[in-house]
């Protein structure tokens, strides 16, 4: 399937700033509350250190990379809260892209003479609609997190309304697609969840800047070929089943992947640095966003293999 248009880009959610403000505008007065990414002499003891423990000396950081995941208590966000509310949210994406699927009609035109159906698919507009109107809640979400209990939920289901559409699509072009897509999402989170908790991969500031930067470049690119497309061209050779529009649909679900590492660095600095308690929601929208993402590049991905 050829699409010209823009997929979802990278977490513009989980961002050192919005942490640092959600931090000290609910910090309880005369509490410790460090800058975010604070250097270690400027800690109390007792705060976890890099292992996962606590410490009596003064100057241990709070994980700031893979590691041993911390589960905080209290008022304040926990990776154990965090994750059950990625669970839910999941779950209800799945329940819209059912939905979501059933609204695409297919309608059988004909047989080729190598025997395939000729099918004509209508992805019904509102879908797309649906899509747009979640994207901006998130970005709504991004400058109030308290409403993200509210709006994460609403965002699934918009998102999981076009997904669902989406990939019914997909699927019919491509028997079996989709199932391969749902599987190679769950296989990559986990094991960059995996290569994350067991500090295989340390997310350094050097590996920030340049999953950042890779993402914003891709996000670009589609804008770019977006707006081309509305004068009937596009960026070359990308949305090919070639070797380059394979080339770069494997490094855009490299970078997307690697933004999962990124998302679980975020979110263990908030739990480590004391985040409110409801920006366990907030990281799991987070978490959506980089998950859904990731997901389209690989249906993507894979449709171009099948084309090859």
């Amino acid at each position: 399937m050829r699409n010209n248009g823009p997929m979802p880009s990278s977490n513009p959610a989980l961002n050192d700033a919005i942490f640092q403000r959600e931090i000290q505008a609910n910090a309880k007065p005369g509490s410790f509350s460090p800058g975010w990414g604070s250097p270690a002499s400027e800690l109390p003891p007792g705060v976890f250190n890099n292992q996962g423990t606590t410490t009596d000396q003064p100057g241990q950081a709070p994980p700031t990379t893979g590691g041993p995941i911390d589960v905080g208590g209290g008022d304040t966000m926990r990776m154990g809260g965090t994750m059950s509310a990625t669970a839910l949210l999941l779950g209800l994406l799945v329940v819209a892209g059912w939905f979501g699927w059933q609204a695409v009609t297919v309608t059988e035109l004909g047989v080729r003479p190598d025997g395939t159906l000729i099918t004509d698919i209508s992805i019904p507009p509102w879908l797309f609609f649906a899509a747009i109107g979640a994207f901006g809640l998130a970005i709504v979400t991004i400058f109030k997190p308290k409403i993200a209990r509210f709006t994460a939920p609403i965002y699934s289901v918009g998102q999981g309304l076009f997904v669902g559409g989406i990939s019914r699509a997909y699927e019919v072009q491509f028997s079996g697609i989709v199932l391969q897509a749902v599987g190679l999402t769950i296989s990559v989170f986990m094991i960059m969840l995996v290569l994350f908790a067991t500090g295989t991969i340390r997310v350094t500031n050097k590996m920030r800047t340049t999953v950042m930067v890779a993402t914003g470049a891709i996000a670009l690119t589609y804008l770019v070929s977006w707006i081309m497309s509305m004068f009937g061209s596009g960026v070359p050779m990308i949305h090919d089943s070639g070797p380059v529009g394979i080339g770069f649909s494997l490094l855009v679900v490299g970078i997307a992947s690697f933004n999962l590492l990124l998302d679980f660095d975020f979110t263990q600095r908030g739990v480590a640095a004391g985040a409110p308690r409801y920006m366990e929601w907030f990281a799991a929208l987070g978490l959506m966003i980089t998950i859904v993402w990731l997901y389209l590049e690989i249906l993507r991905l894979l449709s171009k293999l099948r084309q090859n």
